[in-house]
Formats: C-alpha cells, structure tokens, sequence
C-alpha cells in the first residue's frame, strides 16, 4: 500500500509541476488559444494520483497487491502514462510556439501518442483482469 501511495504522490508532484509549466510557459508567450498543455495538469491529477490513491485503498482489504500480474500493471502503466504526458507535453509546446512542423513530424508525434494510448489500454485490461481474480478479505470488516 505505502508503495501505491508513493506512486501517487509522485503523479501529484508532477500534476502540480505541469500546472505551472502550463499557467506560465503560455503566460510568457502571451498565447490565448487551446492547447494540448492544458490537459497534462488533469490527465496526471487523475490517471496518476486520483487512480493509485483508490488502488491503495483497494489494496486495504484485498489480495490485490499479491497478485501476480501486478507488477506487469505497474510496469506497463508507469511506462504509458509518462509517455503519454510526454507526447502532450511536446505537441502543446508546438502548439504555443506556432511551430510549423513537416506533415511526418506531426504524423510521428501522433503516433507515438497513439502508441503510449495503446500501452496504456493494454494496462488497464491488466488491471481489470486483475480486480476481477482479486479476492476480498470478508473477515476484515469495520
């Protein structure tokens, strides 16, 4: 549980540094449109924090950490969803900068965020395979 937490605390630094990246890289540019930036704060906030907060509490009364896929979830999560972040991170600083980049460039950039979505839903069905076989301790009832 404690290393759950640990995670999540981490997405909640890197939410919180993305925050202000973004308030103020846009600020600095003087830009006013939308931008893929404004979406890391919330993405981490949620997929990051929010999520590992809820598995830690899950984890209180379950065999969840035990379970022997769950390392591959960690593994497979903490890779996609930083490089998800990452992809946004540099089509929003494309974004504000108005750089005019190839049609391959941006194709490359799409993919590579489509790669990081696939890693990332390939994490969740683990997850949810695993929640589905995670026994419940009855015996520990509040």
């Amino acid at each position: 549980m404690k290393k759950l937490i640990n995670i999540s605390f981490i997405y909640f630094i890197l939410a919180m540094i993305s925050g202000v990246f973004y308030r103020e890289f846009t600020k600095f540019f003087n830009f006013t449109d939308k931008t893929t930036l404004s979406f890391t704060h919330s993405h981490l906030l949620t997929l990051g924090t929010v999520l590992f907060l809820i598995l830690s509490l899950f984890s209180i009364n379950t065999d969840l950490l035990s379970h022997k896929k769950f390392k591959t979830f960690l593994r497979f999560y903490n890779i996609s969803l930083p490089f998800m972040i990452i992809m946004m991170i540099i089509r929003g600083v494309i974004q504000v900068l108005n750089v005019n980049i190839s049609s391959g460039a941006n194709a490359a950039i799409s993919g590579m965020a489509g790669i990081a979505h696939m890693l990332m839903l390939v994490s969740f069905i683990i997850l949810f395979v695993i929640l589905k076989n995670t026994n419940v301790d009855r015996n520990n009832k509040q």
